[in-house]
């Protein structure tokens, strides 16, 4: 477990690289490689859309799905304190309430 994630507005994905590879830079400091993949599977439950995108370069995604994909990355490290600043910004209303 890692100490403190923040997740500052404005979603700061890496552009560059696909979904996964975002959110296995959040667990980049993680040795447990059958924990990574529990956690990315966890975090695709948590964010069915992020699985149909996980190939997708992270610059194309929605601003709601980039909200995800930040979310999605800070809960890969296993933080014990987990900071969101506006988290639910750009996220569908349905989304928010569930």
């Amino acid at each position: 477990m890692s100490g403190i994630v923040q997740v500052m507005e404005g979603r700061k994905v890496l552009e560059t690289l696909t979904v996964e590879e975002n959110l296995r830079i959040g667990g980049y400091t993680r040795r447990d490689t059958d924990g990574i993949q529990q956690d990315l599977r966890m975090i695709y439950e948590y964010f069915p859309i992020l699985v149909t995108r996980r190939h997708q370069v992270a610059g194309y995604l929605s601003g709601g799905e980039q909200q995800m994909l930040v979310i999605g990355r800070a809960l890969m490290a296993r933080p014990k304190l987990l900071l969101l600043d506006e988290p639910s910004l750009g996220l569908a209303p349905l989304l928010v309430r569930e």
